[in-house]
């Protein structure tokens, strides 16, 4: 399904989009719009169970390799996991007209993510040092070092290309949470791993999708 705003294509699809066509679709894409013969695109989607490798992955993380095919991408970050239950959220937007500012554009990614939860009456958090969107789970035991338990419902890890960006988000709505122990996720060991539901809100794709659209001019406003 492909939806249109004035200078943006919404696409969703249904399924499970293998990772290589993934990638050679946000190939293409990302050269035609840095061409400028392209929109811009957003593209919502599913993946079979996979693990990705970003540009800063130990490979002492990947701690079951034989799980899942693992594929080494070129986006930053470190191990993560994507399959069934997973938002993969694609953002390939034009940074020459959004402002040269690569932190500014993760910021503000985190900050769209953070808006998107809030929709559900979920706080989500950034924190230094840790990319991403963290849920605080007091009702849990601290951690070895004393911090207040937290888990990880967002990962965030885009490239660019002639500042156009490609990669981008995933969001935890239901997926198999026990497939991240097959790697220390982001490299991150003394925090965990949740979902909406995992949280207990009864929230569904459609339901994400839904407040991901609406939140998004707020964070992205039209550059034209």
């Amino acid at each position: 399904m492909q939806a249109r705003d004035c200078t943006m294509e919404w696409k969703i699809s249904d399924g499970l989009t293998p990772y290589p066509d993934a990638l050679a679709f946000m190939e293409a894409r990302v050269d035609a719009i840095a061409r400028g013969e392209a929109e811009e695109c957003v593209w919502l989607l599913e993946h079979p169970p996979l693990y990705t490798a970003g540009t800063s992955a130990d490979v002492a993380d990947l701690k079951d390799p034989d799980r899942f095919p693992v594929y080494d991408t070129k986006r930053g970050g470190q191990y993560t996991y994507h399959g069934p239950g997973q938002r993969v959220v694609y953002v390939m937007l034009d940074l020459n007209k959004r402002g040269k500012d690569v932190r500014k554009f993760v910021e503000t990614l985190e900050g769209w993510v953070i808006d998107t939860l809030a929709t559900f009456n979920l706080t989500g958090h950034i924190r230094c040092g840790r990319v991403g969107v963290w849920i605080e789970r007091p009702d849990r035991p601290r951690t070895p070092s004393g911090a207040t338990a937290e888990d990880k419902i967002a990962a965030i890890g885009i490239r660019l290309r002639k500042w156009v960006s490609f990669h981008g988000i995933s969001i935890n709505v239901e997926p198999d949470l026990t497939h991240f122990k097959g790697i220390v996720p982001c490299g991150i060991t003394e925090f965990g791993v949740t979902s909406l539901v995992d949280m207990g809100l009864p929230v569904g794709m459609d339901d994400l999708d839904v407040a991901l659209r609406q939140s998004f001019e707020a964070r992205f406003p039209d550059p034209s």
